[in-house]
Parts: C-alpha cells; sequence; structure tokens
C-alpha cells in the first residue's frame, strides 16, 4: 500500500512489493544503513543497540529481522521486548547502548508497522540524520562483516518494571497522595503494550483498576488513535462503574488521554496543559509545544509567568526548541508530554503520574479540573493525498494568500487569526495532509476547516 519515510522513521503496511511497503527486504535494508550511520559516528567501536516493540501482530516478525540485520551488521543487541516507546528510550540510555530500535507504528491501524531510530541520548535521530539513514539504504554496496565480528545478543529483558520504579521515584510525583485519594481507573490500552505497564503502574500508585482491552494481543479493539470518536467503550465505561478516571493510550503508550468522570472527554490536547499547569506550579519555567497545540498552553505559561514556544511538528523538533529555550515541560497537543527530569521523550506513564498527583492534590474531579483552563475546540481533519494533489504548490498558495496575516512556515502553513488559528501540514506517518484548527467554539473551528479544505479543493482543482 505505502511506505512512508519520514522525520517518524520508517513506516509503512506489511506485505505486497518491496519498495512500496514495509516488507522483509525493506526491514534489513533500513536496518543496515542504521547500523552504519551510527557506526560512522563511533568508529571502531563494537555497538550496543537496544530493540523493542509494541504487541502488533507484526512486532514479532519484524523484530526477528531486525535483530538478525543487527548481528549480522556487527552490533551486539539488547533485546527489551513488549516495551513501550518511552521504555525503549530510557533502556538506551540506562543501559549507555549507542542507539535503538522501536519496532511500532504507534497508533496506525493493525496492518502498518514501523522502525523508529534512535541516538545514543535515546532521542530520534534529527531530519539531517535521517536523511543520511534513507541515502545509505539506497547504496548497492556493503559488505557484512565475516563470522568473526558478528554481534551477539547481549540479554533478553524486560524493562517496564524499571521504567515504571523510576517514573515513582520522580520528586514531583506524589506517592502518598495519590495512594491517599484511592482512585477508581478505567484504561483503555488498545490491546497493546500498554496493557502490560499501565495497569501496573496505576495499581502502585494505589488505585482501583478496571481494564479495557488490556490483553497485548495485538488486535486493537478499536481504531487505536485516542480520538473521541475511537473512545466511546471507556466513555460507558466511566459512568457504568462509577470512576474517577479514564485513561487511554495509543499502541506505544506515547500518547495519553483523559476520560472524565461523566464519560466526557478531558481532551487529549488538555493532557500537556494539565501537567504543565502542575509543573509550572512547582518549577516556573519555558514550556514548548508543536505549532498543531492548544493555545490553551500558552496562556498558563504565562499565567505562571513563563514564556511559551512553538516547534514544528515531531517529537525531535519538540525536544530540540525545549534544550534550546530550557523548558521544564513541553510535549505534543495529542496527548504526548515530554518531562526533562525523566527523560527527552513522549511518555504516558510519567504524564499519568503527573496528572494523578495533579488531581489528587486539587482535590478536585476531572470535569472540575478541565474546567479552571481556557476553552478552546479543535478540529482535526485530513485530505487523502491523491495524484492531483501538489502538496508544495497548496502551502505556497495558502501562504500567498494569507500573506497579510500572521503566517508561520516552519512547518507547512500555519496561520494566527486573533481568535483562532488554522495549520496546515503533509504529515510524517500518513498519506495524507492534515488540516487543524483551533476556536472558541466547535461549530467555529468545524467551520474553519471546512473553509480551508475548500479552498485546496478549489486550489487542486478538485
Amino acid at each position: 500500500m505505502t511506505l512512508i519515510k519520514s522525520i517518524s522513521g520508517i513506516r509503512g503496511t506489511i506485505g505486497g512489493p518491496a519498495g512500496e511497503n514495509l516488507t522483509p527486504p525493506d526491514v534489513v535494508k533500513f536496518t543496515t544503513a542504521y547500523v552504519r550511520l551510527i557506526a560512522r559516528r563511533t568508529p571502531g567501536k563494537k555497538l550496543t543497540i537496544v530493540v523493542g516493540r509494541d504487541a502488533r501482530i507484526s512486532g514479532e516478525m519484524v523484530s526477528n529481522l531486525v535483530e538478525g540485520t543487527l548481528l549480522a551488521c556487527g552490533a551486539d543487541v539488547i533485546n527489551v521486548g513488549l516495551c513501550t516507546t518511552p521504555g525503549t528510550e530510557m533502556a538506551v540510555i540506562t543501559k549507555k547502548a549507542d542507539g535503538g530500535i522501536i519496532i511500532t507504528a504507534s497508533h496506525n491501524p493493525r496492518q502498518w508497522n514501523a522502525l523508529k531510530l534512535l541516538n545514543s541520548d535515546g532521542e530520534f535521530l534529527n531530519d539531517a540524520e535521517g536523511k543520511q539513514v534513507l541515502a545509505m539504504s539506497e547504496e548497492e554496496e556493503y559488505d557484512y562483516p565475516a563470522i568473526d565480528a558478528i554481534g551477539h545478543v547481549l540479554s533478553r529483558e524486560d524493562f517496564n518494571d524499571e521504567h515504571i520504579r523510576r517514573v515513582l521515584a520522580l520528586p514531583l510525583v506524589d506517592v502518598e497522595a495519590v495512594r491517599k485519594r484511592r482512585f477508581k481507573v478505567v484504561v483503555d490500552a488498545v490491546n497493546s503494550v500498554g496493557g502490560i505497564v499501565m495497569p501496573k503502574l496505576l495499581r502502585e500508585l494505589g488505585c482501583e483498576v478496571v481494564e479495557l482491552n488490556c490483553e497485548p494481543t495485538g488486535e486493537f479493539a478499536h481504531n487505536p488513535e485516542p480520538l473521541p470518536q475511537n473512545l466511546t467503550q471507556i466513555s460507558e465505561a466511566m459512568v457504568r462503574e462509577k470512576a474517577d478516571v479514564g485513561i487511554v493510550v495509543d499502541p506505544d503508550v506515547d500518547r495519553l488521554a483523559f476520560v472524565s468522570e461523566d464519560g466526557s472527554m478531558f481532551v487529549e490536547e488538555y493532557t500537556l496543559v494539565a501537567v504543565a499547569d502542575y509543573i509550572l506550579s512547582e518549577n516556573p519555567g519555558n514550556t514548548v509545544s508543536n505549532l498543531s497545540s492548544s493555545r490553551a498552553l500558552r496562556d498558563v505559561t504565562e499565567r505562571h509567568g513563563g514564556k511559551y514556544y512553538a516547534s514544528a511538528v515531531g517529537e525531535v523538533n519538540v525536544v530540540t526548541k525545549m534544550k534550546e529555550v530550557g523548558a521544564v515541560i513541553g510535549g505534543e497537543g495529542n496527548g504526548g508530554v515530554i518531562y526533562p527530569e525523566l527523560h527527552y521523550g513522549r511518555d504516558a506513564l510519567v504524564g499519568t503520574a503527573l496528572f494523578l498527583t495533579w488531581l489528587a492534590r486539587k482535590g478536585m474531579t476531572m470535569t472540575q479540573l478541565r474546567a479552571t483552563y481556557p476553552s478552546y475546540y479543535a478540529s482535526k481533519n485530513k485530505i487523502e493525498l491523491t495524484p492531483a494533489i501538489d502538496v508544495d504548490k497548496v502551502l505556497r498558495e495558502v501562504k500567498s494568500r494569507y500573506a497579510n496575516d500572521n503566517v508561520n512556515d516552519i512547518d507547512g502553513v500555519k496561520i494566527d487569526f486573533p481568535e483562532n488559528w488554522v495549520h496546515l501540514r503533509k504529515s510524517n506517518t500518513e498519506p495524507i495532509i492534515r488540516v487543524y484548527t483551533e476556536a472558541k467554539s466547535m461549530d467555529e473551528a468545524d467551520a474553519l476547516a471546512q473553509r480551508f479544505i475548500a479552498e485546496i479543493k478549489d486550489i487542486c482543482n478538485i
């Protein structure tokens, strides 16, 4: 079906012709290129690479291919097995490895998988490094090491318990305060690795846990992207169980969404807003999110006397900006919380622990806490790409049409109007144009989105 090579890694559907999908030859080709890049940065060193995967059906197959290729390239392997994306990132740091490969297509449906490539800091390769991997993957000549130089599997070990331990040890995670509240929590882990780690974390925090879709079978019970239209099951369970908090994660557990006690969505955009409110109350400073994220983070940051900064979409871009401005908290509006005190990566475990601490200390219900934040409404739409759509032409034309407005073009085109905004960009993870809008009412956000979708179709004559 398709193979997407971007700042978010090498992502594609399983099966079909090589070069057009994520097939065994593609896995070997890109893994080999990645090892060559890491080897160039550390000449003469015996490399150690961490490998982890989510629970999707193709995970074991792809993991075996990746592990075998790494060994064939002369790298040693630490295989952490079924592990979250943030857990694998932390394993790279903890094990002092030279890099890591996470086998996950994140929120994409079951037929997708991907290779997410990490550096020795447990962070995603930057754009320049990613382009080097792609270039190397097209070079036909590469001599694999002889028998005495092949790699070895150093260990096959679980890292999930260590990840949980490190989250609970953070100074701003108030385990006792959460335990005293004795929250009843419904957790939906969409039949992936979150079903292994999230209930365990919550029970360590003294929560009563109701599990939904926590068997890590890879057969996703619903569309795995944690958007409201996919979360009717947990919404109903919240009311039925008389629960305090609903928690939803995506298949690799770097995105986090909450559901309130009445079954309403806390709204994914407000995950980072609430966690940032807590962190800033204890440690005032700067914050960062990407261009597609809510203005609410800016408002909360300024309320605490800090300064808000925007980055291009993509975790590596957010992390780069966070380091540049010394941000104390950051992330993405898709429910991705990045807390540097633990590591520079989106992490639903640390997001959960910090959020529950804040909720416990505030002594509020979910709906009461949500009411303390500015109300913005986001409309997230997409246009499937076809040969008739020239994305670059579309973005140039839109930028030209709105040249007199506040336009940011570091990642697609974002137009900040006084009362609302629109962000148009080509997705890093799917063959689509994303059309995100935000306004002070849902009707206004939807209307703005439809206006720009109509403009794009007009530009493309479709």
